[in-house]
């Protein structure tokens, strides 16, 4: 089950610590995979571990988010290489975070022009070759407090739920065409900066989980696996929330 044998991937943040877990997921599974991210140096490194540690002839395109004409390019370049583009992952985000009252202009508009409009764009350029092909996956990733609400996070809150209504949107658009638009949600997931927490913090948050741990990053994978293999033909305009309990959410 969930092979993706003869199925091609876009991941944005292919390097990052869940986009590379994304990534090894769908490679695992079969897929060829054209990585994306800023830093075309850790991307190379990265496109060669995977090669060595899973096999597969994927390929790296490097691409800057916050620049419309690269984000504009993206999908056509990975339909270059790749021949076809049948699943799109949207990974790639960052964080700018402030209190309401003290938030820069620019740390809005930088958060919402990479983690909301390049989201967008790359849904919007996607579409019109899954209509004509007649399948296809869109796997965005958002997260948990895009449905909670952050302090401090009021522009990443804002985009990521932002995602969210435009993946219900597009998936009614376009679920007569086979394809599918769904989200993944991740709660707390384990990564460097938060293995670089004292103890005391760790703890702190795991009180928060039912399940009394972070979630690691190969549990996302699996997730987005999951939506992007053809099992999953009958799931469209919803949100997968893995967060351990934190927040169950309907």
């Amino acid at each position: 089950m969930f092979s993706l044998e003869g199925m091609t991937a876009l991941v944005t943040g292919a390097s990052g610590g869940i986009g590379s877990s994304i990534a090894y997921a769908l490679a695992r599974q079969g897929a060829r995979l054209a990585l994306s991210g800023s830093n075309s140096d850790k991307l190379r490194a990265f496109r060669e571990q995977l090669i060595e540690e899973v096999g597969g002839d994927h390929v790296e395109i490097t691409c800057n988010l916050s620049d419309t004409t690269q984000v504009e390019e993206l999908i056509p370049a990975a339909i270059d290489t790749l021949g076809k583009v049948d699943i799109l992952v949207n990974n790639a985000g960052i964080t700018r975070d402030n209190l309401a009252m003290r938030m820069k202009d620019e740390e809005w508009d930088e958060v919402i022009k990479i983690n909301l409009e390049s989201t967008f764009r790359l849904m919007r350029a996607s579409a019109r070759p899954m209509v004509k092909a007649r399948f296809g996956r869109i796997i965005n990733i958002t997260s948990v407090v895009g449905a909670t609400g952050n302090p401090g996070q009021m522009n990443y809150c804002a985009a990521k739920a932002g995602v969210v209504g435009m993946s219900r949107s597009m998936a009614q658009e376009l679920a007569a065409r086979g394809i599918t638009v769904n989200c993944v949600a991740p709660g707390f997931i384990r990564s460097a900066m938060t293995d670089a927490l004292e103890d005391k913090q760790k703890d702190a948050i795991n009180t928060r989980i039912p399940m009394g741990r972070m979630g690691e990053g190969d549990d996302i994978g699996a997730a987005v696996a999951y939506l992007a293999s053809k099992e999953a033909n009958y799931v469209t305009g919803q949100v997968l929330h893995v967060n351990g309990g934190m927040a169950m959410l309907g």
